[in-house]
């Protein structure tokens, strides 16, 4: 560091000072260093050479056993050796062939008797070479045409029989393979076998669910005989000592009057419950959400499946399948739609159509007696066809009036865009409006003293319809229930006012069923966590039930019983039973890891109950142990 200081004048210069003669002289100042590299090299004259050296000769010492010490410290860090490496070379992929025929019997029939026909033996070689060689020129040039060589004139024949026989043979069978494969017959003959292997699998749960009794194979019965008895006949004995235990605690603990009053009662009192049989279930199927469910009117046995994506975020093409009784394991039938399906319904007078809802407002019919999934009417060409959802759909038989006889079929859907509609099945799909579900003004009690609000403006003036259900006497009237939690009471003559108005819900209604033995009571359900029961005539609920904190996706009725319906609700299924508990479902089921029931359906002619998920599963539960209805 350079510090320069300036002298303080203390006094001021005079005129003598001024001319004085003064002498500078200039010197050299210090040298400031900016950079200092020190030479790394030493000459080998200077005094410090032979330190240097000695220097450098125990550095490569120091270096020549590092290796391998895993003390060495350098700079106050530790190195340690890198672990050792492998170095691979990979080569492409060695391709072994395997080449090889299969050779029958019947292949051998033919050889030897193509070898047969013309001289294969030595013998007649040799004397076939000593008649050709007496033969003239002009002999011999029309015998090497046939053959390559008069010596071996056997010999080609014999490869060419060898060689082409078998290849023709083979293509011959390929081609008659490829033809059986292909043939009706065959393809019937594969259906019915597959048939008969599924009720094979699924003989038992079959009959439980026929309600006939289950079979059990006579080759395994016989030989297991001697086991089968002996099991019985220690299961015996135990139910005989549990029984005898249970009478001698009895008299111990009871007196005579009590036990009196036991025996009237039956030993073994079972709960109702529902038993898993089997799920329709495959591949295709995985990842859908069953929306809805349908039997076939006239073969109680086919079921047609909805599957669509309930989430307005994840919506994809959707299925509509036919499972039948007789395969659970794979659908009868496999329709690929645009968009998901939301509803689906068979045909009454034509049992072999089905109709089915999109979530893009289309309605497509489909024949499944054709093998073809192309839909035979479709509504894409139709100027009046829904903008939302079509969520409910259904084939509703009506009097054709005065001047008709009997009655005629018609299919009606309810969509999200808040029109009902009658669909007319001509060379095309078209639809009328039946009803309009307009916007109504919840009632709310005004308090006194308290000022009237004016009521915004609904963006639409419509309601978006959730669901529907005819009358089951007289179709001309159904209920509609919306998305606003309104349920109204339509009539298809009157398309511009209800005919009344059923507020108990706080959220979209998602079902509505009319009870099929008392035709004036009716359930909803809702995604308020409740379902009610009404009566048409008051607008009051008449029982409202409630038994767990979820959403209830869909309800139904019984058709044994005026007192039994079914729940699906997000976690678990529930049955009730009005004429033993108004409180709590005497069943109760709940749902797999993962899975969310989303629909339910009771069996036509067996007290069984389908319930479809969130995963594509429908599983087939058998009901035990439930009243009797009366």
């Amino acid at each position: 560091d350079v510090q320069v200081r300036q002298e303080e004048i203390k006094e001021e210069l005079t005129e003598e000072d001024l001319d004085r003669r003064v002498d500078i002289y200039l010197t050299e100042t210090e040298t400031l260093w900016i950079l200092d590299m020190p030479s790394v090299v030493v000459s080998a004259e200077s005094e410090n050479a032979g330190r240097v050296v000695e220097r450098n000769k125990i550095y490569a010492d120091m270096c020549k056993n590092r290796p391998g010490n895993d003390r060495y410290v350098e700079k106050m860090m530790q190195t340690i050796n890198g672990a050792t490496k492998n170095k691979e070379v990979q080569c492409d992929k060695i391709i072994m062939e395997e080449k090889g025929m299969t050779v029958t019997n019947w292949d051998f029939y033919d050889t030897f008797n193509a070898l047969e026909i013309e001289p294969t033996s030595q013998a007649e070689g040799s004397r076939a070479t000593t008649r050709k060689s007496s033969k003239s020129h002009a002999a011999k040039e029309q015998d090497q045409t046939m053959a390559i060589s008069s010596d071996r004139g056997s010999i080609p024949s014999t490869m060419v029989s060898e060689g082409a026989v078998p290849a023709r043979i083979h293509k011959e069978e390929e081609c008659q393979s490829e033809a059986i494969l292909t043939s009706e017959n065959f393809q019937q003959d594969l259906f019915f076998m597959e048939r008969i292997l599924m009720e094979n699998i699924f003989q038992p749960k079959l009959a439980v669910y026929r309600q006939l009794p289950v079979l059990t194979d006579p080759d395994v019965t016989s030989d297991t005989s001697g086991t089968v008895a002996a099991m019985k006949k220690s299961k015996q004995e135990e139910h005989d000592k549990e029984k005898k235990d249970k009478e001698e605690q009895k008299e111990a603990f009871m007196d005579s009057s009590v036990l009196s009053d036991l025996n009237q009662i039956p030993e073994e009192i079972l709960p109702p419950g529902l038993e898993w049989l089997w799920s329709y279930t495959c591949g295709l199927t995985k990842g859908y959400s069953v929306s809805s469910m349908a039997w076939n009117k006239v073969n109680p046995d086919l079921l047609a499946v909805g599957y669509g994506a309930f989430d307005f975020k994840e919506q994809k093409k959707g299925l509509a399948c036919c499972w039948s009784l007789k395969n659970p394991m794979w659908p009868e039938r496999i329709f690929q739609c645009e968009h998901g399906v939301t509803a689906l319904d068979f045909s009454t007078t034509s049992p072999n159509l089905l109709a089915v809802g999109m979530y893009n407002g289309s309605v497509a019919i489909y024949d499944v007696r054709s093998r073809n999934d192309a839909a035979l009417l479709d509504s894409g060409e139709s100027p009046n066809k829904h903008t939302g959802a079509v969520w409910q759909l259904r084939w509703v038989e009506q009097d054709r009036g005065a001047t008709g006889d009997g009655k005629k079929e018609r299919l009606m859907c309810i969509s999200a865009d808040g029109r009902v509609t009658e669909w007319l099945i001509q060379k095309r799909l078209d639809c009328t409006d039946l009803m309009k579900i307009k916007r109504t003004e919840s009632e709310k009690k005004k308090l006194p003293g308290q000022k009237e609000r004016k009521s915004e403006a609904p963006i639409s003036q419509q309601a978006a319809g959730m669901c529907f259900d005819f009358h089951p006497k007289d179709t001309n009237f159904y209920l509609a229930g919306t998305e606003e939690g309104h349920i109204h009471r339509c009539s298809c003559s009157r398309s511009e006012q209800f005919l009344d108005t059923y507020r108990g819900h706080k959220g979209p209604v998602y079902k509505v069923a009319w009870n099929p033995f008392s035709t004036d009571m009716f359930l909803s359900c809702s995604a308020d966590w409740s379902i009610i029961l009404w009566q048409q005539d008051s607008q009051t609920p008449v029982l409202t039930f409630s038994s767990a904190s979820a959403c209830v996706q869909d309800i139904t009725w019984s058709p044994k019983s005026a007192f039994v319906f079914a729940a699906a609700k997000e976690s678990r299924v529930e049955i009730w039973d009005l004429s033993v508990s108004i409180l709590d479902p005497v069943i109760s089921c709940f749902a797999n890891p993962g899975a969310k029931f989303t629909s339910v359906l009771f069996a036509k002619n067996t007290d069984c109950l389908l319930v479809g998920d969130s995963i594509g599963d429908v599983g087939v539960f058998e009901l035990q142990n439930l009243a009797a209805p009366s």
